[in-house]
Formats: structure tokens, C-alpha cells, sequence
């Protein structure tokens, strides 16, 4: 009896450490990020292959990019994709996140209905196609959720000097697919980041009216939340997935992701 009880604490006592191993592998990294990210489909696809490869889960939580870094700020997270530099720039100084990397990039575009009653289809010019927007009274839908798409929209009104009127401007709260669904029920113009047009497009038959502007460039950055402000943060696992990420691999399949075939992020991690 004696001897078989030595026996089975010798086994528990040599697994241990496999157990132990086992449960960090499976530790959760907790990320928030923009809708955008979540919306256009990239990390249903991303995810899984960094889940595979490393023995480890993300749980996401998608929301806009100031509500993104805030939960970042409040030590809720591990690790945070947004796309924001001003914003992203003073939670670093703030020393809420540590080793911010570039990851991706695309950009910003205004899409509206086919009929395009502003006259901007075409446009490269957004100030003066957001101008026009104003001047025809046309409905346009506004993110009014602090995301990084709202935050540069306020930038470009502002450029601008006037936003339309009341009865033609709608402050949404929404997340960016939710939007693009109301401005074509309401055939308004919307300003979105490319990747979810791109998912959203067939659904709603919004048609690309202004691109090309380099005011609208969209570059995504990826921080870690700092560990020394907050101890139980998985400072590994955040550090694990902005070295998948911005690794060859991470950044080829960034690069591989289409949908109807076409290219809706760009990489542009540089070597640290």
C-alpha cells in the first residue's frame, strides 16, 4: 500500500511540470483593436494560425480605437491594435504601453451611393469633396465613437471649417460595418477604412467615391500594455504576438489576406 503511494506521488510530482507547462501554454492574451480589424475579417484569419503556431488563445474584444486604448489604459487588456498615431503617441508618453511596432497599413476612403448626389465620385480631394458633401445638403453618416476612422473624420471637418447641418449629419456611436449598413439603407456618404468596405461592399452597394488622397494614408500600430504599471498584465503573451505579427510569417500573411481577390492590408513592420 505504502509503495503504491509513493508510486502515484512520483507520477504526479514528475508530470507537474508538464502540467504547469501546459497551462501557461494555454494562457489567454487579451487584445482589443478596432473594428475594422475585426469587421474586415483579417484576425478570423490571422488568429488561428498564431493560436496553431504558438499554443496560445486570443480573446478579442473589438471595439473602437479610443475605447481600444482606454481599456488598454485601465490595465483590462494585454495588448492593443489600433490605428491612431496621435492617440497611440500619448499613451505611450502617458507610460501606459511599451514597444509600440508598426504592423500594417491601408487607408481611409469616402463611399456613398451610386447616384452620388455631392458630384465627388472620382475625387482625390477629401477636404474638397467633404466641401461638397456639406454644400448639397447630401446625408452623411458620422463613426461618433472616438474610433481612429472618427478621430480623422473630426480632423478633415475641421480642415473643412463647416460639417454639414443637423437634419443631414448623423452622429452614429456605431462600429464601422454597422455604419456602412445604415448609409446605404439611408444612401448617405460615410468616411471607412478600405478593409471594411471591402467586406461590406457586396451587401450594401456603397460605390468608392473619394480615394487617393494622401491625407487619408491608415497605419496600424500594435503595444503592449505596460507591465510595470500593471503586474498581472501577460506581458509574454503580448510580446508574443507582436513578434508573430511583425515577423516575416505574420507579416506575409497579413499580406496574403484578400477578399474577392483584392489585397486590403499592407505590411510595413520594419526590423527591430
Amino acid at each position: 500500500m505504502l509503495r503504491r503511494h509513493v508510486l502515484r506521488f512520483s507520477i504526479a510530482l514528475a508530470l507537474t511540470p508538464l502540467l504547469t507547462g501546459f497551462a501557461a501554454a494555454q494562457e489567454v492574451i487579451k487584445l482589443s483593436t478596432t473594428t475594422s480589424t475585426e469587421n474586415s475579417g483579417l484576425l478570423s484569419y490571422l488568429l488561428p494560425q498564431f493560436e496553431a503556431s504558438t499554443h496560445t488563445k486570443v480573446h478579442v474584444i473589438s471595439v473602437g480605437t479610443g475605447k481600444a486604448l482606454e481599456l488598454a489604459k485601465n490595465g483590462d487588456v494585454d495588448v492593443t491594435l489600433v490605428h491612431a498615431r496621435p492617440s497611440e503617441d500619448k499613451f505611450m508618453a502617458a507610460g501606459y504601453g511599451v514597444n509600440r511596432r508598426d504592423v500594417m497599413y491601408n487607408d481611409f476612403i469616402i463611399v456613398g451611393p451610386a447616384n452620388d448626389p455631392a458630384g465627388i465620385h472620382g475625387s482625390k480631394d477629401v477636404i474638397g469633396a467633404m466641401k461638397k458633401i456639406v454644400d448639397s445638403k447630401a446625408k452623411f453618416i458620422s463613426r461618433g465613437d472616438n474610433s481612429g476612422t472618427d478621430q480623422m473624420e473630426k480632423v478633415y471637418w475641421k480642415e473643412v471649417g463647416v460639417k454639414p447641418q443637423t437634419s443631414s449629419y448623423i452622429s452614429a456611436g456605431l462600429g464601422m460595418g454597422e455604419v456602412l449598413t445604415m448609409a446605404a439603407q439611408l444612401q448617405a456618404y460615410t468616411l471607412t477604412d478600405r478593409a471594411t468596405y471591402g467586406a461590406y461592399r457586396a451587401k450594401t452597394g456603397l460605390a468608392v467615391a473619394v480615394q487617393g488622397d494622401s491625407k487619408m494614408f491608415n497605419p496600424y500600430g500594435i503595444i503592449a500594455v505596460n507591465p510595470a504599471r500593471y503586474k498581472d498584465v501577460n506581458y509574454t503573451g503580448a510580446m508574443l504576438l507582436i513578434n508573430w505579427l511583425t515577423s516575416d510569417e505574420g507579416q506575409k500573411k497579413i499580406a496574403d489576406f484578400t477578399v474577392d481577390g483584392q489585397q486590403l492590408f499592407y505590411p510595413s513592420a520594419t526590423k527591430q
